[in-house]
């Protein structure tokens, strides 16, 4: 079974392309299909709406099976007014990967050094105009993490804050847990058993 990513993000790719490759799913970018280069203005007020608006647009443009995933960023003991949320790299989405890792790095300051945050991860797949399929539990969300002021040397286009992010029990980079580096973002298997579900798979 073959179906689009709604995204351009080669690492947001490889990771899904991971978790369900043993479900037997190929994973195509929007690349991969010769989606024109398109910006969609994400107005959601969370993830689960990002996503949904994302899927709608590309599923309409090209009348094909796909998927479209968001994350919001949830920092703990920040204010409301703070918080990231769906805005990980500012208003507009105006910041770059380094000036993404700065931005975070200097408001771990504001906390001694580190400060614990979360992922909220939402997807929503299409399969037709009828059938439209949404989720954000608990199980596609990341585990606690540290984010702290000074970045590791290895950087990953497109994932900026993996450079700041420290797996709390460990106190490691997750660059430096060899065996799960990316764990963090979202738990080990909550896509692939919204996949499961939703396609009624094996």
């Amino acid at each position: 079974m073959k179906l689009i990513y709604g995204t351009t993000n080669e690492a947001k790719l490889i990771f899904m392309k991971k978790r369900l490759e043993p479900l037997g799913i190929e994973i195509l970018g929007l690349g991969d299909v010769g989606a024109p280069q398109r910006k969609i203005v994400e107005s959601g007020r969370s993830p689960l709406e990002n996503a949904r608006i994302k899927a709608l647009a590309y599923y309409h443009e090209l009348k094909l099976p796909l998927f479209s995933c968001d994350s919001g960023l949830y920092i703990d003991n920040l204010p409301d007014h703070r918080q990231p949320g769906v805005n990980i790299r500012g208003d507009n989405d105006h910041m770059d990967d380094e000036e993404t890792i700065a931005f975070y790095a200097a408001l771990a300051a504001e906390f001694g050094g580190k400060m614990t945050a979360r992922y909220q991860n939402a997807i929503c797949l299409v399969l037709d105009d009828q059938q439209v399929y949404e989720y954000m539990g608990e199980d596609i969300a990341s585990e606690r993490f540290y984010l702290v002021t000074n970045p590791h040397p290895q950087r990953r286009k497109g994932f900026p804050l993996d450079s700041i992010s420290i797996h709390i029990a460990s106190g490691l980079y997750y660059y430096d847990r060899t065996a799960d580096s990316d764990k963090y973002i979202p738990t080990d298997d909550g896509f692939a058993a919204f996949f499961q579900r939703v396609l009624r798979l094996k």
